[in-house]
């Protein structure tokens, strides 16, 4: 097999850097702590912010833009860890990786690499997947299927892969868009190739091949959370994963790996009957033992129960809660998320998670189209609009009480999930404004105490 695990000096011809020592240095692994966003689920997998974060959330007089930076076409969610800001996006046929300063806006270090490509449908060639930043180095795989491993520090290449070429992967309607899991040393990528290969692990430090996960279902758009099985540490380590890629007639469902070998031990048929359909949104732990999955195209969102094993068996179904491309939130037993793959028709929906019952559904007046989720605790939740409004709002049983909302920018396309770490909030921009202003990073200071 070739491997195609390169070391810079072996392809730096097609790698421009600035700022950043030519030879490949060793970064201690950083820790990480609850403020952090790693990963575009957050440090826990669902969305949540840490406690420090939320208080004093909102301030009274707004939120003071503290810095922005300018990037190419993508949606790609920012990654965060301490200080450093990890963003992926494309600028003209390069898929690129900033990294800047948290507080500041500075830029440390710019990496960008050829990766031309162009859907069949002409819907955009940005960046889907996130970055990843983990044991002080960052991963970022692009939408041809390049993966790439960075140093956190200097943004010195460590390895790459080309996962389409050396699995065969199908190119799929939009590109490659599932964000890889970097998990117990090793990193998972859905690739969906020839031969039933659906998902490979490579190790963390090196990038050569642990074990390949072999499934008949092709890649997805959904990104894959780990999971204790039994509900406790003991149980044995886990992935979930919601994928399917292009087929005719069209499969795919949920899918429960074993970390350590890959092996398949549960599956689940989950899938709208068009062969376009996405499964953008990553599955949702609910309690200790059940997950809920949702995709938009008409087949709507369900509740499976996972066993100790693995295995998987439905409970319910609801053509209520059909989400597009975000990923919903499950707290005090219900259910949250925007139903819909038209902006016009897109709603916030509220399910009770032991019946598939709706509870209640609001638009938010009707403008504020396929939002995307955080969850703040006992502050509540709040909401990014697809037009880029902001809204935070009390999540009842009976309705939503809206309790602040504003407007940071009037732009389409709003549809990365808002980044709330170590006293900021991070909010992407992908299309032009009616302001003339351009595809940009926003960081506003989100704390009461303006730090």
């Amino acid at each position: 097999m070739n491997l195609s695990v390169f070391a810079v000096g072996n392809w730096v011809g097609s790698l421009i850097r600035h700022g950043v020592p030519a030879i490949l240095c060793a970064t201690a692994a950083v820790e990480l702590s609850a403020a952090d966003w790693p990963r575009f689920l957050g440090v826990g997998n669902d969305c949540r912010a840490a406690a420090e974060d939320v208080a004093g959330f909102w301030p009274e007089a707004g939120f003071a833009k503290a810095w922005e930076f300018p990037k190419g076409k993508g949606w790609s969610c920012p990654a965060v860890v301490g200080e450093r800001v990890v963003v992926f996006h494309r600028v003209g046929s390069e898929e690129v990786l900033d990294c800047l300063d948290l507080k500041s806006g500075k830029p440390l270090w710019h990496t960008a690499y050829e990766a031309p490509y162009r859907d069949r449908y002409g819907s955009g060639d940005g960046t889907k997947s996130n970055p990843v930043i983990a044991g002080g180095k960052v991963y970022a795989l692009g939408i041809t299927g390049l993966l790439h491993c960075l140093d956190l520090e200097t943004g010195a290449v460590l390895w790459r892969r080309n996962l389409h070429a050396d699995y065969g992967m199908r190119d799929n309607f939009f590109g490659h868009g599932s964000t890889p899991l970097v998990l117990e040393g090793k990193v998972l990528a859905p690739v969906g190739g020839e031969g039933g290969r659906c998902v490979v692990a490579l190790d963390a430090v090196s990038g050569r091949e642990v074990w390949v996960a072999k499934h008949e279902w092709g890649a997805g758009y959904s990104s894959a959370i780990p999971v204790r099985l039994g509900g406790d540490s003991s149980g044995k380590s886990a992935v979930l994963l919601f994928t399917g890629g292009e087929s005719r007639p069209a499969t795919g469902g949920l899918l429960c790996l074993e970390t350590a070998s890959g092996a398949v031990l549960g599956e689940l048929s989950h899938r709208a009957k068009i062969p376009e359909s996405v499964n953008a949104s990553s599955p949702v732990l609910v309690g200790e033992n059940q997950v809920f999955t949702t995709e938009a195209y008409g087949s709507g969102g369900i509740l499976s129960e996972l066993s100790a094993e693995g295995s998987l068996r439905k409970l319910w179904g609801s053509s209520r809660l059909g989400a597009q491309f975000h990923t919903p939130v499950f707290r005090d037993g219900l259910l949250f998320g925007f139903d819909g793959q038209n902006p016009r028709l897109a709603e916030l929906v509220c399910l009770d998670a032991k019946t598939g019952e709706e509870r209640w559904h609001e638009d938010f007046g009707g403008k504020f189209g396929r939002g995307s989720l955080v969850d703040l605790g006992e502050a509540g939740l709040l909401a990014l609009g697809e037009f880029g409004e902001l809204v935070r709002f009390k999540p009842g049983a009976a309705k939503a009480e809206v309790l602040q909302r504003t407007r940071l920018v009037d732009a389409p396309e709003t549809w990365t999930t808002p980044v709330l770490a170590n006293r900021r909030l991070l909010v992407m921009q992908n299309e032009r404004g009616r302001d003339g202003s351009g595809p940009r990073v926003m960081c506003f200071l989100s704390g009461a105490d303006g730090r």
